[in-house]
């Protein structure tokens, strides 16, 4: 088990991004094509660097934030006291940008995708029960968070991938800035390219970049997902990122994810691990290969702990950087 300490240097991620295979970059080939999905893969680091480049201050806000977390999480009482608040409401902009037709998801596909987050932020999905007993006592349970579909916007683009520079929420870059980020979760849906699924902005960067990116091949559970990572687990793991979660290996071997009740695992695991699958770690703990914030398939992922619920809801705390969602 892990306990708290500061989340400092290159560890702090700002921007996450999780990989699919490459398209063709020809058109026509796009039009049809049926995206083979390899595994679930990061890019962050260079992200990071180029946003500690271009704003030298965000070091200190995420080290405040995490000094902020680390408080919450060691005072039971003002957990209680926000959950005594009810559920916190997330009114959530989706962004569609398209090439192809099939790039303009419907919005039978957003919806899905929304009640993938409610459920799986709920406990409510069906597979929840499929943790194994080891890991029962430790789970999250509601994280008393609602997401609710407040508008979509859609934008024609001749842009055939988008990358992850965040081009796609600036009008300059032609994309579609967004809307009322301190107060609304804005989700992007567009062809990222380069073998990215998505990527999230943790909580302390730019408001003017705030969100979650989802590729739309794995936007929701219908219309044009593509097997493996076809039930919408994309963006709940995106959005546990906005939240403030960290991958649960803490991206290094046998690394801290910042959170007290995950097992430490050696590295990502992808596709279905069978269990139970030990880490060499010390103590060789059995992995929690179905949370959501490793890199397994959708279908092999349906767990949050309690100890990343409590790491979530501090961002809504009095104090957090996403206090305003709660007001």
């Amino acid at each position: 088990m892990r306990k708290f300490t500061l989340f400092f240097a290159t560890s702090l991620l700002i921007t996450l991004s999780c990989n699919k295979s490459a398209r063709p970059d020809d058109e026509s080939n796009q039009l049809d094509e049926t995206v083979a999905i390899n595994q679930r893969s990061c890019a962050s680091n260079d992200v990071l660097i180029e946003q500690l480049k271009a704003d030298p201050s965000l070091q200190k806000r995420m080290d405040d934030i995490e000094s902020f977390t680390r408080r919450m999480a060691s005072n039971p009482a003002e957990e209680a006291r926000l959950l005594a608040g009810g559920i916190i409401e997330i009114p959530v902009v989706v962004n569609v940008l398209y090439k192809t037709s099939s790039e303009n998801i419907s919005q039978a596909q957003i919806q899905s995708q929304i009640d993938v987050l409610n459920e799986d932020f709920a406990a409510t999905n069906t597979d929840y029960n499929k943790t194994p007993s080891i890991f029962q006592a430790v789970r999250s349970g509601n994280v008393n968070v609602r997401f609710v579909l407040d508008q979509i916007i859609r934008k024609s683009t001749s842009k055939r991938s988008w990358g992850t520079n965040d081009a796609m929420k600036k009008t300059s870059g032609g994309g579609i800035a967004p809307t009322s980020p301190t107060t609304k979760l804005n989700l992007w849906s567009c062809n990222l390219g380069g073998g990215i699924l998505g990527y999230a902005q943790f909580p302390g960067g730019s408001s003017a970049t705030d969100g979650v990116v989802v590729d739309n091949n794995a936007f929701g559970r219908t219309g044009t997902v593509t097997a493996p990572y076809h039930k919408g687990r994309t963006a709940t793991h995106e959005v546990g990122h906005w939240m403030n979660l960290r991958h649960i290996w803490g991206d290094a071997n046998c690394g801290n994810d910042q959170v007290g009740d995950t097992p430490q695992a050696n590295t990502a695991n992808f596709g279905c691990p069978s269990y139970p699958h030990y880490s060499t770690c010390t103590g060789t703990p059995v992995e929690m290969t179905m949370n959501y914030m490793d890199y397994t398939d959708d279908a092999c992922m349906y767990m949050f702990s309690a100890g990343q619920k409590t790491r979530m809801l501090a961002v809504f705390a009095a104090g957090g950087p996403r206090v305003s969602f709660a007001q």
